[in-house]
């Protein structure tokens, strides 16, 4: 059956979200006698922006979307507002059944009590009887893995162990509709095919799905349908794999350069922080475009803010093609040189070396990264942080050199080939 022929699971009529910039004190701050007469005039003057402007869209029973866009684009403010989290500015929503969502690692846990005490609470919360819960206890178990630590106080969990029990908790309350914001990228692989593997079940069972990533391979994978936000904007909605190559083609403001201008602003926390990021031919240049049979450099550079002598940093990137497929991953880990090294307070460029005739044709993002290895931490990951374009000319130089059509495949490297003939050369074969 068709989301059209379906009825609706969640429907939205102008729904938007603004804030006020300049309103960032909190709720009870202490304010002196001048404050609270001035209060009313400075609020008129704050800067107010829109997290989400006004839109209306419809989502079915059913039907699996994915939101997509860039970091600040609105996709957290879209799923707190489904999820009623936080109220709109504007315009109304209507959400039929039961809503399980994950958010934020955690949610709804409290960090003195047990992982066991936790599951009791947070299910309770999200609408389940004792009795549900204890029948559903074991699988919860199961599928966090945590069985170990059960008894233990959730303060003591790693944000794996919050994740996976959070996740486990929200997937076994069997709701009609599930939201799950990006909080699935900091678990491991095993466990974030587990998730989508559950997720994909939920749709498959006729329940809702509404589902945000960076992850454009785990969104064609999950999803019939996305929406893309920029800037708080609905600029697209519609079939998923429709929705991503708009999004990849656009580039929504991704450029080879991007740079940040202080630590405070860049992304990244107290350890590191993103300085710059840029693609670079070999002639120097930073460019969007890239000769297919030329070699390129990807410059990450970044602060590394702590002084602690026991951390050593190190960036890495992702190279994405237009359906979200990862390429390969490279990190400056695997430099020798580099791990031995002690890393203090200070400003890095490290460099990746990319050769020629090894990308494919086509639109490639990078996503830049810094973390520590003993422990692994990674401390600023930026998805799509830059893109170009790599163009093959077809002028012989090459692998496909003057054959015309698609060549395909996510790699083109230029390999190396022998001929060997068996036979007597034409000439000399007798009659």
């Amino acid at each position: 059956m068709s989301s059209e022929a379906r009825p609706f699971a969640i429907r939205a009529d102008g729904l938007g979200k603004r804030y006020a910039m300049g309103s960032t004190s909190g709720m009870f701050r202490y304010r002196s006698l001048r404050e609270q007469l001035t209060r009313r005039a400075r609020h008129n003057a704050d800067e107010t922006f829109w997290a989400l402007h006004p839109a209306d869209f419809e989502i079915a029973e059913g039907e699996r979307v994915g939101v997509i866009g860039r970091n600040g684009a609105g996709k957290s403010t879209f799923l707190k507002l489904l999820a009623g989290i936080t109220p709109p500015t504007q315009g109304r929503i209507e959400v039929r059944g039961r809503v399980g969502s994950l958010l934020e690692v955690g949610t709804g846990f409290h960090p003195e009590l047990s992982g066991r005490e936790n599951i009791f609470l947070a299910a309770s919360v999200l609408g389940m009887r004792r009795s549900e819960i204890a029948s559903k206890l074991d699988d919860i178990v199961a599928f966090a893995g945590v069985d170990r630590f059960l008894d233990t106080p959730v303060k003591r969990y790693s944000s794996g162990m919050y994740l996976r029990l959070a996740f486990a908790v929200a997937a076994h309350i069997e709701p009609e509709i599930l939201l799950v914001d990006e909080v699935l990228a900091v678990g491991d692989a095993e466990f974030q095919k587990k998730c989508l593997g559950r997720m994909a079940e939920f749709g498959e069972s006729g329940r809702t799905v509404v589902f945000v990533s960076h992850s454009m391979a785990a969104v064609l994978r999950l999803c019939e349908r996305a929406i893309l936000l920029d800037g708080g904007r609905v600029v697209a909605d519609g079939p998923a794999s429709e929705v991503i190559r708009t999004y990849l083609d656009s580039g929504l403001g991704t450029t080879a350069h991007r740079e940040w201008a202080s630590p405070q602003d860049a992304p990244g926390d107290a350890v590191a922080a993103l300085k710059s990021v840029r693609v670079v031919n070999d002639g120097g240049v930073s460019t969007e475009e890239i000769n297919i049979t030329r070699p390129l450099t990807v410059e990450v550079e970044y602060w590394q803010r702590s002084a602690d002598p026991a951390l050593r940093t190190s960036a890495s990137v992702g190279f994405y093609n237009e359906e979200g497929v990862c390429l390969f991953i490279a990190s400056a880990f695997s430099t020798p040189e580099w791990v031995g090294q002690p890393t203090g307070p200070g400003v890095y460029k490290a460099v990746c070396h990319v050769p020629g005739n090894f990308l494919a044709e086509g639109k490639v993002s990078v996503t830049a990264g810094v973390a520590t290895l003993q422990p692994y931490v990674i401390h600023v990951i930026e998805h799509d942080a830059v893109a170009f374009q790599v163009v093959d000319r077809s002028d012989g130089d090459g692998v496909r050199g003057a054959y015309a059509n698609d060549w395909p495949g996510v790699v083109r490297p230029l390999l190396d080939w022998t001929l060997e003939c068996e036979h007597a050369p034409i000439g000399e074969v007798s009659a």
